[in-house]
Formats: C-alpha cells, structure tokens, sequence
C-alpha cells in the first residue's frame, strides 16, 4: 500500500503579493540584464566588423523599403521574383543616370568655385577673427605652433593599419548593390529560414519570436522609409534655395545637410555649425547672406515639421523629442557612432514596445494562450500579406 504525501502551502493574501511583486521584479531584472548583454555584445560586434556590418546595414534598410516595390512587379507584371529584382535595379539605374546628367554639370561647377574660393574665405575668416579677438587669436597660434605635432600623428605602422581599415570599408560599400540584389532575391524566405532555426522552441514561443522580430523590422521600415523621403525632399529643397541666394557648393551642402536628417536634427545642428560661416565669409557674402541661409533652413524644417513629418511619419514613433535626442547620444555611443545613431529612433520605439509586450505578458487578464493565440494570428496574418 502506497502512500501520496503532498504538502501545500498556503500564503496570506499580503504574502501573495510580495511573492507576486517579486517574481516581476525578478523577471524585470533579468529582461534588463538581458537586453543590457545584448546591446554590449552588439557594440563589440560592430565596433570589430564595423566595415563588413555598415554595408550588410545599409543593403538591409534598402531591401526593406525597396521590397514592396519587387512584390507589386511580380503582382501587377507577372514576373518571377528575378525579373522584378532586375527589371527594379535597371530602373534605379537609369535614374541614377539621369540625376547625374542634370545635376552633376552645375554640382561640378559649383565645386570648383567653392575650393576657388577657400583661401579667401580662410583669409577672410582670420581677419575677422583677429579683428574681433586681438589678443586670444596669437596665444591660440603660438599653442599650435608650439605643439608638437609630429607626437599626434600616427607612426607609420598605425597609418598603414587606419589606411587598410578605410580601404575595406570603401570595398565594403561597393558591394552593397550585391547584397542588396540578393537580399531582395531572397524576399520572404529568409524569415522561413529564420524560424526554422528556432526549433528548439515550442510552436508558441517561435510565434512570439517571430512576432517580435517582425515588430522590430516593421519598425526600421517604417522609419527609414519616412525618413529617407523626407531627407530626400529636404535637401533637394535646401539645395534649390542654396543655389537662389548665391551660397558657394550649393547643391553639395543642400544636399548633404539634407540627407543628414536621417538622424532626427542633426542636418540643422550641421547646417548652422558649418554653412553659416560659409555664408558670411566666402566672396560676397556677409550678413545679408547669413540671414538668407537662415530663411531657406527655417523655412525647410517649418515645411518638414508642419506638412512632411505629419504626412509621411505619421508619428509612427510615437518617441518625445528629448527622448530622441537622448537616444540618439546612447546608440550613438553603444553602437559606434554614426549606426548606433541612425538605427536610435526605431530601436528605442521596438524597445519600449518590447517592455509593454512583457508587462502585458506578466500582467495580462486574458491569460497567456489568449495571447499566444492573439500573436499566432498576428503572424499568420503577416506571412499571408508577403505570400
């Protein structure tokens, strides 16, 4: 004859409390260790291959945003997903071709008189420094000539080893049509052979991953692809208003300083830090200059903020301005610079969404296969709009 012997437990309801409490706080802890453990082995991984992840980066932004593209010409044209991948990179090319041949001709003019004009705007520039600080300018010279500057500069062995590191990343670059050709020609297969790999999870937790993860990639899309029109808009509208008033490499600096607004402000922190001197010292400029410079940049971010922003990002971040910058200083910082500090916004937004999709799994009233199931559809849906 056997016998059973249980023994239960019983906790008062304050006691089921603060084992409820520290069982969330517990899982807190560790989500955040997690993510911490991560974001630092990501900062490792980049900062060792940055030449090789850079352009891997830059072809998957633009298989995101140019995928719907290659799917609408397998649709709407009936071709295989090869035709559409080539049929789409013969049309990028020939408007590439036809920027360069209308743009490029006044670009290289402008150019030309730019560097023509850089001795008198750097002598320009010291008179007016000299004039306006007699005193500090000499001490300032006098601690740059006496500097030694043979010790800050790197020895041969350093300058070789920074050389090739350049040399890679500019072959890296080049091959980033190729990824992006194949990144395209693979479409939606590679997220089949990524939730593959994930079978030593159940069915629901490989549901959830990839759940997430398509949360996280619908968030880069979204931004990059909002962002890119809106860089595109604004530059090409700095660049025409640059070429009005008479500013030196117009096109350049339009261009360019639109382009850097990918990261949210720093096309404007740019523009005022470096095209404002321009403005005032190049031939012929002056303050007049200046102020017109300043009324094309107002003007430009007072059409992105009032009708760009509101029409194509949509708010899609849903991120506080200072929370923007504030990011931007982190994953700028984690991440390595300039990729830490494009990818900031829509790593921050997937981030606070993660941390309410593990309070809602911790706190839920639904219970967990209400919401296991609610990902499922969510997932299956998703697979059947790429299908």
């Amino acid at each position: 004859m056997s016998f059973e012997k249980r023994t239960q437990i019983d906790f008062a309801p304050g006691e089921q409390r603060l084992l409820r409490y520290t069982i969330v706080a517990l899982s807190a802890v560790t989500l955040v260790g997690t993510v911490v453990f991560i974001i630092w082995v990501l900062g490792q991984i980049i900062g060792a291959l940055h030449s090789l992840v850079f352009p891997l980066a830059i072809a998957g932004v633009m298989a995101l945003i140019l995928l719907p593209i290659v799917e609408r010409f397998e649709r709407h044209l009936r071709m295989n997903r090869l035709g559409a991948v080539i049929s789409l990179f013969v049309i990028l090319f020939g408007l590439f071709l036809t920027v360069m041949v209308l743009i490029l001709p006044t670009a290289i003019h402008q150019g030309s008189q730019f560097f023509q004009s850089v001795p008198e705007i750097a002598e320009r520039g010291h008179a007016s420094l000299s004039a306006r600080f007699p005193r500090a300018l000499p001490l300032v010279e006098d601690a740059i000539v006496e500097m030694e500057i043979h010790s800050m500069l790197p020895d041969a062995e350093e300058a070789t080893d920074r050389t090739m590191k350049y040399i890679g990343f500019l072959v890296g670059l080049g091959f980033v049509p190729l990824y992006l050709f194949f990144a395209l020609l693979s479409g939606g297969r590679m997220k089949q052979h990524a939730k593959g790999m994930l079978f030593l999870f159940t069915k629901q937790r490989q549901n959830e991953v990839v759940y997430l993860v398509q949360l996280f990639i619908n968030y880069v899309t979204a931004f990059f692809r909002g962002q890119l029109t809106i860089a595109l808009i604004m530059g090409v509208m700095m660049a025409v208003g640059f070429t009005v008033i008479g500013l030196e490499a117009a096109i350049f600096l339009g261009l360019a300083l639109g382009l850097l607004n990918i990261v949210p402000y720093l096309g404007f922190i740019v523009g005022i830090v470096t095209v404002l001197p321009i403005a005032y010292f190049q031939p012929g400029g002056g303050s007049q200059l200046v102020m017109l410079v300043l009324a094309v940049i107002a003007v430009t971010q007072l059409v992105e903020s009032m009708l760009l922003t509101p029409k194509i990002m949509a708010d899609r971040s849903g991120l506080h301005p200072a929370l923007v910058v504030i990011s931007i200083l982190f994953w700028g910082t984690v991440l390595g610079g300039v990729v830490g500090m494009i990818l900031a916004v829509p790593l921050t937004a997937f981030l606070l969404t993660l941390g309410e999709h593990v309070k809602s799994r911790l706190t839920t009233t639904t219970g967990p296969d209400a919401l296991d199931q609610q990902i499922v559809r969510e997932t299956i849906g998703d697979d059947e709009r790429h299908t």
